[in-house]
């Protein structure tokens, strides 16, 4: 009924009638977004994106795990992610080590992807779906060729479109900083994910050092953790003699309280 109401407004102009109706989209995304705001969003998803060796990962949420799963929703979250990612990439130099950052909610909502403004696609999404939703996090990771951004996502959702492809969608991500000696020859993807693994499960606040004793079952230093697929050895043991070196991570967890210095 909209399309047919906007075609004879604009007597059958394609153009001015597609233009209309993502404007009145908007409009009544905002009113919904007006108010449904407020109502507690605690669901969501964790979206990771990796192009060449930059690395985004990103946390958007609603209110209920039955619209996280829904393919528009999952549209909403690759647009974030791309957004963090054209943002992080726009700074062309020539990296000597890993540069690491946080993006927070309004940082985020006042981005461009080449559609508009996140902050209006999030209305839209809002209109949509009748949830409230909210763009609360994006971790990036950029490094030069000789350093490796591993990378893995917990709970992973099962591609709904072929444009969906180039993400990773779940309720929990890590990205892995890493670099491998020179005469190293297994597979870095492989370990990297590995390590991954290790930083979902095992949730560590810190990197440690290879050095450190570990304190057993609470140990908060990944390096001196019990290593999760092989708990007899720790993860700086494990990854010590097979050329790797571990120089830092960063994991999200959908729903989790955050340290608001992690989002400035």
């Amino acid at each position: 009924m909209n399309c047919k109401k906007a075609l004879e407004k604009f007597s059958n102009d394609l153009k001015q009638a597609e233009t209309w109706l993502h404007q009145q989209a908007q409009k009544e995304g905002w009113n919904k977004a007006s108010k449904l705001q407020g109502r507690k969003t605690a669901e969501g998803l964790v979206g990771l994106l990796q192009e060449g060796n930059t690395a985004v990962m990103v946390e958007v949420n609603c209110e209920t795990d039955f619209v996280a799963r829904n393919v528009k929703f999952q549209q909403l979250v690759q647009q974030v992610a791309l957004g963090a990612l054209r943002q992080c990439q726009r700074d062309d130099q020539s990296l000597s080590s890993f540069m690491k950052g946080f993006m927070g909610s309004e940082e985020l909502l006042q981005m461009k992807t080449e559609e508009s403004l996140l902050k209006d696609q999030v209305a839209v999404a809002i209109g949509k779906l009748g949830e409230n939703m909210a763009l609360k996090r994006a971790a990036w990771v950029m490094a030069p060729s000789d350093i490796f951004i591993g990378s893995y996502v917990h709970g992973a959702l099962p591609v709904a479109l072929p444009s969906l492809a180039n993400m990773s969608f779940g309720k929990y991500g890590a990205l892995v900083i890493c670099q491998a000696d020179r005469n190293f020859k297994g597979n870095l993807s492989e370990l990297g994910r590995r390590m991954g693994q290790h930083v979902v499960g095992m949730s560590p606040l810190s990197l440690g050092s290879i050095e450190d004793e570990s304190s057993g079952d609470m140990e908060t230093r990944m390096l001196s953790q019990p290593y999760l697929l092989e708990p007899s050895v720790t993860v700086g043991q494990y990854i010590q003699p097979r050329g790797i070196h571990v120089l830092d991570f960063v994991r999200f967890e959908c729903g989790e309280e955050t340290e608001a210095a992690e989002a400035s």
